[in-house]
């Protein structure tokens, strides 16, 4: 979500005569969008701000602009008094203040600076950043802002406020705009993002833009992340399962395998209907890929309870996981009302036990690959070998002399490992 925030908000600078500088101390606007789902994100974001401070000093017009989940949608900011220094603070998705700030700092006219703030401010025909045509294959595109779901460990609802989806009629021309500038795969974007259209009756559902969206002539694959089992709908089964474009790799978080856990979270499943719902995808979806998160150390999670996330884990055998170790939020429910009272020590061991679980799931199904050939999308080239992904959303690595940005070419698969396999394009 982040990245797809900086890039619109490049966009709408590009549109006001701005380029792209590689040395961020000698451009004259500087953006630092962050990110506070984790205590370390912010951390780094005030770290990076503060070493700001002496080029501030040096030049004075420099204008430093602070946006994403830090600020957050909150008018009255404490922000304003820690960092004096910077120039505007933007909300998550919003690079609107920052356009108005220099439209009222360069632009006196009125007739052009409303002109001025339009044009930089369009949603629907987004420009991609000049840094970015050419080079980037895959895309993101937000079609539900905010969350309303409120896990008591998620401080998210309260930075990036109430659900809301985007109008249809922003979304596609945008994708559109997107492919026209040479991106072959867009991933639509969702706290929930199965949840597209419940906030909204006229909009379509997320199986029906994703429907509209394949109609799209240049654009080669379509994904979507992340979703909540409870909003996993046949109809979006069936649309992943049938349109050519929307690739078979689906994230759906799961959290923890324990009941009780689950019910801390406020998750509003249990283990086993996430196991049920797991069996339901690979049912319909032969060879389907699928990622989840999970976080260990939770308030009151005890060794058993772990034990159970570890168990299911090990009996789903999932294709990705993402992994966390609790930590308390200023202002989320679990940071109000339960002790973090797992240890560092423990949460960190819980940590490893999982991660060497998945290294050795990860490599089993990997190995699956070997000698099979496979569609890879090119993204770039490292050193001497062209990257790129599966439908499945699987890293592979090919040595080749020839430009393969943005091809979708066959792939034998010569070798697997947990993280990644190595292939030779096939004549």
């Amino acid at each position: 979500m982040n990245e797809a925030d900086s890039d619109r908000v490049a966009s709408a600078l590009e549109r006001l005569g701005y380029t792209f500088s590689p040395v961020i101390e000698e451009a004259d606007v500087i953006v630092l969008n962050t990110c506070v789902v984790r205590q370390s994100a912010e951390e780094k974001a005030v770290g990076r701000l503060t070493t700001l401070l002496p080029t501030k000093r040096q030049r004075p017009d420099l204008v430093i602009n602070m946006m994403g989940c830090m600020v957050g949608i909150k008018g009255d900011n404490p922000l304003h008094k820690r960092f004096p220094y910077v120039d505007v603070f933007s909300p998550p998705s919003d690079p609107g203040p920052l356009v108005e700030f220099l439209i009222q700092r360069d632009i006196q006219d009125a007739e052009a600076a409303e002109t001025a703030r339009r044009y930089a401010l369009m949603d629907s025909d987004l420009t991609l950043p000049g840094l970015l045509v050419g080079k980037q294959v895959s895309g993101f595109i937000p079609i539900v802002y905010g969350c309303s779901h409120a896990c008591t460990y998620c401080i998210i609802p309260y930075r990036r406020g109430i659900e809301k989806s985007r109008p249809p009629e922003e979304i596609i021309p945008e994708a559109e705009s997107m492919v026209a500038q040479g991106i072959k795969e867009i991933t639509l974007l969702g706290q929930i993002v199965d949840r597209y259209g419940k906030d909204e009756p006229s909009y379509p559902t997320l199986a029906k833009l994703l429907e509209r969206l394949s109609q799209i002539e240049g654009l080669e694959r379509l994904r979507f992340l992340t979703s909540h089992p409870n909003w996993m709908t046949d109809e979006l089964l069936e649309a992943v399962a049938t349109l050519p474009k929307v690739m078979p790799h689906i994230e759906i978080p799961n959290q923890a395998g324990d009941d009780q856990v689950l019910a801390n979270m406020r998750r509003g499943y249990t283990a086993n209907q996430y196991r049920q719902l797991v069996h339901k995808i690979r049912e319909r979806i032969p060879n389907v890929s699928i990622a989840t998160d999970i976080i260990v150390g939770f308030p009151g999670e005890t060794a058993a309870q772990f034990q159970n996330t570890f168990d299911l884990l090990t009996e789903l055998r999932l294709d990705m996981v993402h992994l966390a170790r609790y930590s308390p939020r200023k202002g989320t429910v679990s940071e109000r009302m339960l002790p973090d009272d797992v240890s560092e020590e423990e949460k960190w061991q819980r940590f490893r036990a999982i991660e060497r679980l998945q290294g050795e799931v990860m490599r089993e199904i990997h190995a699956r690959y070997l000698s099979q050939t496979v569609p890879i999308l090119f993204e770039e080239k490292e050193k001497k070998r062209w990257k790129g992904r599966t439908p499945t959303n699987k890293l592979v690595f090919v040595e080749s002399a020839d430009d393969l940005h943005g091809k979708v070419l066959p792939v034998h698969i010569t070798w697997t490992g947990p993280w990644s396999m190595l292939g030779e394009l096939v004549e």
